[in-house]
């Protein structure tokens, strides 16, 4: 007797069948599951972030992925916005490094 073979196998005359219906049922269920756990939180984000630079306008105040708080003075066709962050410095960032507009006021309140 082999330890590796099981009794009921070696014993039977018919080869083992395999059933590939099993393996196509866990395929879609992961394609799911990674579907409603990663891709459509990120594409929602994604959504999210682009309606967030189409509302960008000139005086809002923003917080840039650096850290950089600002007021908005100029925003450019090419997506780029200058940012005071006082009154003689100004800075000029990609559109798309802006992750919140903040409240009118937080400024002043710093």
């Amino acid at each position: 007797m082999n330890y590796f073979i099981s009794d009921a196998f070696a014993a039977s005359d018919s080869p083992f069948q395999r059933n590939y219906y099993s393996l196509i049922i866990m395929l879609v269920t992961f394609s799911i599951i990674i579907y409603f756990m990663i891709l459509r939180p990120q594409q929602k984000r994604i959504n999210e972030h682009k309606q967030l630079m189409e509302s960008i306008s000139k005086g809002d105040e923003v917080l840039t992925n650096g850290g950089l708080v600002g007021l908005v003075t100029k925003i450019t066709k090419l997506g780029y916005v200058t940012l005071a962050l006082n009154e003689t410095t100004e800075v000029i960032i990609k559109r798309d490094f802006i992750s919140t507009i903040l409240p009118k006021g937080t400024i002043k309140n710093l």
